[in-house]
């Protein structure tokens, strides 16, 4: 286990973009009510498998500045495991969403491996807690230490960030593995949506907390079109004169140059500056059906528009929680070969690298900016924070009415929702009307913005935190 570096982030720099209102708000009545209800000295302490590559660690990049910002001490630790647990804890991942994934079990041996990564990482997490602490632990790859720390009489919030609307085999054999680890070992149990919470959670001790986005974050800040084109064409991800000297800003205030090059599979050229694009920007997950976006494309798209589709995601060996991604992507691009002649020059395979996770936002954050349409045909999806930084930036989105994507998206009006995911003509059809109506983007993009301007960014859920946070100190003091 090892601890992230936090810098504190001051909530008057959000007042660009949320409204002032919401900052007096905070500052005035939230803010001293929290410290005065945890009390001088208490630390809340944050626990995932990973500090990048994922939603959930740029959810905790997000928040965990500005509560360290307002004078809450904070801090946050990654679980470190082997592949055997994270191969363990992908099948829980695609199980939690309702399906199969491997073939593997989960039983009284895959208890055991979860017993044992946790045993190697709970000291480093005892030997930093103080009396008075709270520890959040985020998602199933953390389980097991609920009950390490509960016995040692230190409150637990668990914070679970995927889900289905409706359980089948596949989720209650995910949540009945989960509940020895979990029940009556948490104090306060956090879910983006109440569906998605297991029948043995006590309504007392559920609490629904949306996610949110960093809108000042080089992933979502304000680029210039220079900017954008000149990172765009210098990383290699359209046709164009190269960087150019373009530079972005980082969270501590400083400017850097773009220098990352991207991983392309392409045939032929990149596509030309005026190109109309077609974005999807996800993890190589099968639950996030890149293959059936770039089918639809195929099928549907490129005998009616000249538009390009590029897939972006993060470069597979930089997500040390995800063992999957390789061969996903491997897939993706042994079916991309088999494409038509046209189809397959007119889509791009993109993988970005980890290295500098600034970095790698601020040239998504041009990406995004510069698509015509960003899509995310996810076959089930907890959240889908890309669905709401793409909006955040006034993009059309096309998405599959799943999981926290429909309660982002208002079809046709912030966004168009696809009922059936595995529809790729209905996919394919939304898609042509996007790019041939520029009223229709522009319209829809717009509320897009205005929709997560008020509702996720995040002032909107610290109040919503402390009350899950004391309410898991009154659990584990009754």
């Amino acid at each position: 286990m090892f601890e992230v570096d936090l810098k504190p982030r001051r909530l008057a720099d959000l007042a660009t973009v949320v409204p002032a209102e919401r900052i007096e708000r905070l500052q005035e009545r939230v803010v001293p009510r929290m410290k005065e209800q945890l009390g001088g000295g208490a630390q809340i302490i944050n626990v995932n498998s990973t500090a990048s590559g994922g939603g959930v660690a740029e959810m905790l990049h997000v928040l965990l500045p500005l509560t360290l910002g307002v004078g809450l001490p904070t801090r946050w630790f990654v679980l470190e495991g082997d592949p055997e647990f994270f191969a363990l804890t992908k099948r829980l991942h695609h199980r939690l969403h309702g399906n199969k994934g491997d073939d593997g079990h989960l039983g009284a041996e895959e208890a055991a491996i979860m017993q044992r990564v946790a045993e190697q990482n709970v000291q480093t997490l005892l030997d930093n807690i103080t009396p008075g602490d709270v520890v959040i632990l985020h998602d199933p790859q953390t389980a097991p230490l609920a009950a390490m720390l509960t016995e040692r009489g230190v409150p637990v919030v668990w914070r679970c960030h995927v889900g289905v609307d409706h359980d089948n085999l596949y989720t209650e054999e995910a949540w009945e593995f989960l509940r020895q680890f979990l029940y009556g070992n948490v104090g306060e149990y956090v879910f983006t949506r109440p569906s998605y919470a297991p029948d043995w959670v006590a309504p007392d001790r559920l609490r629904i907390i949306k996610p949110s986005i960093d809108p000042l974050a080089p992933k979502n800040e304000e680029l210039s079109e220079e900017e954008i084109l000149g990172a765009l064409s210098g990383s290699g991800v359209i046709a164009g004169p190269g960087f150019g000297g373009v530079t972005f800003a980082r969270a501590d205030g400083t400017r850097s140059p773009f220098t990352i090059q991207a991983e392309v599979v392409r045939e032929g050229e990149p596509p030309s500056a005026d190109t109309p694009l077609v974005v999807q920007v996800s993890r190589w997950d099968p639950l996030k059906d890149m293959a059936g976006v770039m089918e639809a494309f195929a099928e549907y798209v490129v005998p009616e528009s000249d538009a390009h589709l590029m897939l972006v995601g993060p470069s597979t060996a930089q997500v040390s929680d995800d063992p999957e991604g390789q061969s996903v992507l491997d897939g993706i691009i042994a079916r991309w070969r088999t494409l038509p002649d046209e189809a397959r020059r007119r889509i791009h395979l993109v993988s970005l690298p980890m290295d500098d996770p600034e970095e790698n936002g601020a040239l998504v954050n041009a990406i995004q900016r510069h698509a015509a349409v960003v899509t995310q045909k996810s076959l089930a999806e907890g959240f889908g924070l890309t669905v709401t930084e793409a909006m955040f930036k006034a993009r059309p989105v096309l998405a599959s009415a799943v999981g926290g994507i429909a309660d982002q998206i208002d079809d046709q009006v912030s966004g168009v929702l696809v009922a059936d995911p595995r529809d790729l003509e209905a996919f394919g059809t939304s898609l042509n009307g996007l790019l041939a109506d520029d009223e229709a983007r522009d319209r829809i993009g717009a509320a897009a913005r205005r929709r997560v301007i008020d509702v996720y960014l995040p002032d909107t859920s610290l109040d919503l935190w402390n009350e899950a946070v004391l309410s898991a100190i009154r659990h584990t003091r009754t």
